[in-house]
């Protein structure tokens, strides 16, 4: 197949996920998918592989949809068109049982299973005992209570299967909530089945084959020349999540990164691990997959298309009953895709860059802070319960070798593709007051490239409303790293403010109460920088104090900037200051973090 033909057949294949996509964020019915957009779509082959993904959140997809569609395939063999199946089961290839998934086996003419087409999107509540979607307490499974389907079939002849609905409809806090929700992830699916029986219809599904073959060895050779440009190595970096009720002393992650540019592979190795932990934070296979992948992909060129053909050139190393590797049931994975997962990711793409300049990442900051929390409670405007997933503020991005961090990733997993919430559209959706948002000055790592700033939120409930505000928040103990000499991100802290204004601290991991009259302070972390500050040109530190992310004392004392009473650079005074610069950049940018 010549490549430009090779070129439009994905464009093809990706504009069908972004179908599936819009059909999705444009008919989900909770506050997590049509504002904050925390879902993804995507297509594998009838033999399981990742083939395109669009504009999906990496932790959703890189390994998941792969897991989920074999089970599909093992629990259903005989399958049919007009089948669809709900997946969410963390044990048998979904992320975790929060990413409700609908899987639609494409089948053609001759009754031949020919693509599977994926999607999923989180939901606002799934049953948990608590009403948060993010019970990192949780012992177990049956303590997390989440209603698990591992590929449970929920339509047969394109007809919905009431039994399931009504379960559902029965355990969840917000039925017609979760029922539009649901019928928004059938409605995506279908549309990409729609879309690839037309496009077989137009050009054979024997040209699809040979493209899908032909596309998987393309992005192969794309990884190869990629890892081929890494420097050699191996190198093994630690990092650790804050404690929580199960972890009392915190969670070490260490993770372990092999480069072989000469073979063209790359290997992390996760096994050295603990054992799985009773709590709700503990991987599943899928999300441990995918945050090394994440890292891996964060430190190479965006030309390598993320597939199965780019994926024969990474090995994951998991181990069974690991709490970075594969669980068992009944272990808890209720907060897989983010808070111990994001040490995953940011050690691979920090190993990267330690390897060498100009490769890798620094160390995305911590989530899930209270201003991305799971508020409930009963609206005294309409007497109904909610429950939704707030995205109100967060920064923390990495520091790259080239480019200061993106401020709004939220998450090293979702590659900053969830949006932030408009704060007028949330007070009117929601019982909730907002305060106050913005940027925190000083809390970006400091380095040559700056890290992500971190964000204040303050918001509250309106008169007549108790609001819960269900969060895991990370990075209060332990800061984002740095990488090659830059500096850690800020530390992060949540409170709740009294009537009398005064600010109480509160836990890093709880369902935490808010009563009229009172608000949450939400402080989220920062990124890490990369490189030494006092390697950063002084313009962009006098840049940097305009616009508020770095103070002036800051500038003068750890990127050893000085500048005039106007904010412009003194070159005589900045150059006698690097000159005279003690060792230690990184360790004032950490006194600055704490």
């Amino acid at each position: 197949m010549d490549g430009v033909r090779l070129a439009i057949l994905n464009k093809r294949f990706e504009a069908i996920c972004r179908k599936m996509a819009n059909t999705l964020f444009r008919t989900g019915r909770s506050g997590v998918l049509n504002t904050a957009r925390d879902f993804s779509c995507c297509i594998v082959t009838a033999e399981c592989e990742l083939l395109a993904t669009a504009e999906s959140l990496p932790i959703h997809v890189l390994s998941g949809p792969d897991l989920m569609a074999a089970s599909m395939r093992e629990f259903h063999p005989a399958l049919q068109r007009g089948d669809a199946f709900l997946h969410n089961s963390p044990y048998h290839g979904c992320s975790h049982p929060a990413d409700h998934t609908i899987l639609v086996p494409v089948i053609d003419e001759g009754g031949s299973h020919r693509f599977t087409v994926i999607a999923k999107a989180h939901q606002a509540d799934c049953g948990n005992s608590i009403a948060t979607t993010y019970h990192g307490a949780a012992r177990d499974v049956y303590e997390e209570g989440a209603l698990i389907f591992p590929a449970v079939q929920v339509q047969r002849d394109y007809e919905t299967i009431d039994d399931i609905v009504r379960m559902c409809r029965m355990r969840i806090r917000v039925p017609d909530q979760w029922w539009g929700d649901f019928l928004a992830m059938l409605g995506a699916a279908r549309v990409g089945e729609r879309e690839l029986l037309a496009l077989a219809a137009e050009v054979g599904w024997e040209t699809l084959e040979s493209f899908s073959a032909e596309w998987f060895d393309y992005s192969e050779k794309r990884m190869i020349d990629a890892l081929e440009g890494l420097p050699a190595g191996s190198l093994t970096v630690a990092s650790a999540h804050d404690p929580v009720p199960g972890a009392p002393e915190g969670v070490r992650v260490n993770v372990s990164v092999r480069v072989d540019p000469a073979a063209a592979r790359i290997e992390v190795d996760l096994r050295d691990n603990l054992d799985s932990l009773p709590f709700g934070l503990n991987m599943s296979e899928a999300c441990a997959r995918t945050s090394a992948m994440v890292g891996i992909f964060n430190a190479l060129p965006h030309t390598v298309p993320p597939n199965a053909g780019a994926f024969r050139r990474v090995h994951v190393k998991l181990r069974q009953g690991c709490v970075v590797g594969i669980p068992e049931h009944p272990t808890s994975c209720s907060v897989a895709t983010t808070n111990v997962a994001d040490h995953i990711a940011n050690g691979v793409q920090r190993a990267i860059a330690e390897l060498g300049d100009g490769h890798g990442m620094a160390e995305v900051g911590g989530v899930i802070p209270p201003s991305c929390g799971v508020i409930s409670g009963t609206d005294p405007r309409s007497g109904a319960p909610f429950v939704n997933q707030i995205f109100l503020g967060f920064g923390a991005g990495a520091a790259a070798p080239e480019t200061d961090a993106w401020i709004t990733i939220a998450h090293v997993g979702n590659a900053g593709l969830c949006y932030q919430d408009s704060i007028e559209v949330d007070e009117m959706v929601f019982p909730i007051s907002v305060k106050g948002r913005h940027f925190i000055t000083d809390s970006g790592g400091a380095g040559r490239q700056r890290g992500g700033a971190g964000a204040f939120v303050e918001f509250g409930p309106v008169e007549g409303c108790r609001l819960e505000v269900g969060y895991v928040s990370n990075g209060a103990v332990n800061p984002a790293n740095g990488a090659r000499g830059g500096g850690p991100g800020a530390l992060a802290r949540q409170y709740r403010r009294g009537h009398n204004g005064e600010l109480v601290a509160l836990a890093a991991c709880a369902q935490a109460a808010v009563t009229p009259g009172e608000t949450m302070v939400s402080i989220s972390a920062g990124g890490g920088g990369y490189a030494p500050p006092s390697a950063r040109e002084p313009e962009r530190v006098a840049h940097d104090v305009r616009e508020r992310w770095v103070s002036s004392e800051a500038a003068r004392e750890i990127y050893r900037v000085a500048l005039d009473a106007e904010g412009n650079v003194d070159e005589a005074a900045t150059r006698r200051l690097r000159a005279a610069a003690p060792a230690g950049d990184e360790s004032r940018a950490q006194d600055a973090a704490e």
